[in-house]
């Protein structure tokens, strides 16, 4: 049986044996839904600056201090320094707290961060709340695709897999248009309720059977993995499966250096750290941070609330999209689509920004920066947003997927701080059209990692996908290995 409920692929893998089809498919919706509340929160929280940068640095605000250009950035960029940190401790905590209850423990700190935002009398004020948000965003955008991977089954593994991604994106529209009508303070204050019903369903699911057979709890392990498949569906296979891959993997272990440092797991680590590196250097979280301010340079003659709004309703349509195809297409087509559509879309708006600067009247054009960032965001929703949080889940052996994803989680944020701390330092540097220009040639060295070293796991089982990198190797559970998330960022 096979779900599109949103963007992600899926396609139709074989279940090894006599695996039933899934007959509890609501539950796995509901714990879904659940976690993609999370990455609501999350994409909200990764595109507050682009509405509430504006709204601190203007005089609209009765405000006790002043923020200024590099303030400002620093404000932006924070969060994803902060995440990096979370992306590094999530691993650790998803192993020893559990997945339910790592994602469980960001509620919380998320409203706190929030309110701190709202009430803030002076800019450290504002630096601690971003920096705590920053911290949960990178918890949550590891353990998301972990929970998710133990948890669903591999006939909706794709479809439930980029549910988070349509939430994330959900998130960034709700700020976009709440920032259209509300002030930086009022806007924050909005931001500490969305955590809440994430926080009560939360309390819904269960912790995954996979964390609590390598804790030695059977028995939980078989009430979780019951509630996920239904009360009426023989699990005694999968769960058998899990226990013997768990036994296997114990005994086989090394130092986790070692393990790492396996040939057959460096490939697919290095695999996963460059989808991340080209997904954030195409210049994505740039756009999402400063969308507002791109409009406004670019002088464009459709309003830059309203533009930004455009955008941010495509990029949550164009998740379904993906949704649509992605099993038709594959992964790899999808990142060759969204790579080229970024490219062009990249040195089309550099070229703009070029023109405009030689006191051209570009009053005749004015609608390219808005059509160049419609194309921009639907290429990147397609493929090169979703595509390596996916791939993550599906290509990481299961044996360092904590680890691994771990250092793919903090590396993504490390390049997402990077991009939106020097982005202006680089406008300044080699102007609008150069940065635009050279996040375009990183989209196009992109496609050529893609072409070369991206393998297709369309319609492959995981066990299929590993012995791709490693050869004859243990079964691995089809529950096992699974991922998502999102979101933008």
């Amino acid at each position: 049986m096979k779900i599109l409920m949103r963007a992600d692929t899926h396609v139709n893998i074989e279940v090894p044996g006599n695996a039933p089809e899934p007959k509890a498919i609501f539950t796995q919706i509901l714990a879904a839904l659940t976690l993609s509340l999370g990455s609501l929160v999350v994409g909200y929280s990764t595109s507050y600056t682009s509405p509430a940068l504006v709204s601190m640095q203007s005089n609209e605000t009765e405000m006790t201090f002043e923020v200024t250009k590099q303030m400002g950035m620093w404000i932006g960029s924070i969060m994803p320094l902060s995440a990096l940190f979370g992306g590094i401790a999530g691993g650790p905590f998803i192993e020893y707290f559990g997945r339910r209850n790592t994602i469980l423990g960001t509620a919380v700190p998320f409203i706190v961060a929030w309110v701190l935002i709202g009430l803030a009398q002076n800019i450290p004020m504002i630096l601690i709340g971003r920096s705590i948000c920053g911290f949960c965003v990178g918890i949550t955008s590891l353990s998301l695709p972990v929970y998710l991977g133990e948890t669903i089954q591999p006939e909706v593994r794709g479809s439930l897999g980029l549910l988070p991604t349509a939430f994330g994106n959900t998130g960034i529209l709700m700020c976009f248009i709440a920032g259209m009508y509300l002030n930086w303070r009022y806007l924050a204050l909005f931001g500490s309720t969305l955590p809440i019903p994430f926080l009560v369903l939360m309390f819904a699911i269960p912790e995954t059977p996979r964390w609590y057979i390598s804790k030695g709890k059977t028995k939980r392990a078989r009430k979780s993995l019951q509630w996920l498949r239904g009360k009426n569906v023989d699990i005694t296979e999968e769960l058998t499966t899990i226990e013997e891959l768990h036994v296997e993997s114990e005994r086989d272990i090394q130092d986790g250096l070692s393990e790492l440092l396996k040939p057959n797991h460096v490939k697919p680590i290095l695999i996963s750290l460059g989808l991340m590196f080209f997904q954030q250097m195409s210049g994505i979280n740039a756009v999402i941070f400063y969308t507002v301010q791109i409009f406004k340079d670019a002088g464009s003659t459709v309003d830059e609330n309203i533009s930004t709004i455009i955008v941010g309703i495509v990029n949550f349509l164009s998740t379904f999209i993906a949704a649509a195809v992605i099993d038709k297409l594959g992964r790899k087509m999808l990142l060759y689509i969204s790579g080229v559509s970024m490219v062009i879309t990249l040195l089309s708006l550099g070229s703009y920004f070029y023109i405009k600067t030689g006191d051209t009247d570009v009053s005749n054009i004015g609608w390219i920066p808005l059509i160049s960032l419609i194309v921009y965001v639907i290429g990147f929703s397609l493929g090169f947003g979703p595509i390596p949080w996916l791939m993550m889940g599906e290509i990481l052996p299961a044996r360092i997927r904590g680890t691994a994803a771990s250092i793919a989680t903090a590396f993504n944020w490390t390049c997402t701080f990077v991009v939106t701390k020097t982005y202006e330092d680089f406008k300044e540097l080699i102007g609008a059209y150069g940065t635009f220009w050279f996040f375009g040639i990183i989209c196009a060295i992109g496609l050529i990692f893609v072409n070369v070293c991206v393998p297709e796991t369309r319609g492959r089982s995981l066990e299929e996908i590993e012995k791709r990198f490693a050869g004859p190797v243990r079964r691995m559970s089809a529950v096992a290995n699974m991922k998502p998330t999102p979101m933008a960022v």
